[in-house]
C-alpha cells in the first residue's frame, strides 16, 4: 500500500522517537526526505543524516538525533502544507517560527531550504513544515 503523505510520517517517526529518547531513527528514503533532513542538520536539529542502500535496491535514510543535557533540541516539529491543503508563499510572506527562534523548511525552484536562506535568495514556495 502506498503512503498519501510521507514528509508527514517522516516527521511523526522523528518525533515518536525523541520521545522515546531513541539515539537513531531510520525510515524509507528519498531525495525529499534526505533534502528535509540535510537542511536539519544544517540548521543544529539533528546530528547526521545518510541515505543508505539496501540489497534488495531500495534505500533507508537513517537519522542521528540529537539531544542537549539529555532533552531533545526539537521541542516541535510540524507539518504545514499537506495532500488536501497545500500552503505556498512568496518569499516575503513566509511564517516565522517562535520570533526566529524556529525554522521553517520550504520547498523553492532551488530546492529545499530554511527560511532564512528562502528569504536571502528571494524565492518563495510550498512551505513544508514548522521546526523549533
Amino acid at each position: 500500500m502506498s503512503m498519501s503523505d510521507p514528509i508527514a510520517d517522516m516527521l511523526t517517526r522523528i518525533r515518536n522517537a525523541l520521545m522515546a529518547e531513541k539515539k537513531t531513527v531510520s525510515m524509507p528514503g528519498s531525495k525529499v526526505k534526505t533534502a528535509i533532513a540535510k537542511v536539519l542538520v544544517d540548521e543544529g536539529y539533528l546530528t547526521s543524516a545518510e541515505l543508505v542502500q539496501q540489497e534488495n535496491g531500495k534505500s533507508s535514510l537513517d537519522i542521528e538525533l540529537k539531544y542537549y543535557n539529555g532533552k531533545a533540541v526539537i521541542e516541535q516539529l510540524q507539518r504545514a502544507s499537506k495532500p488536501g491543503l497545500r500552503l505556498y508563499k512568496g518569499s516575503q510572506d513566509i511564517p516565522t517560527v517562535w520570533d526566529g527562534l524556529g525554522i521553517t523548511i520550504v520547498s523553492t525552484s532551488k530546492g529545499i531550504m530554511s527560511d532564512k536562506e528562502a528569504k536571502k535568495v528571494n524565492q518563495g514556495g510550498e512551505v513544508l513544515c514548522y521546526v523549533a
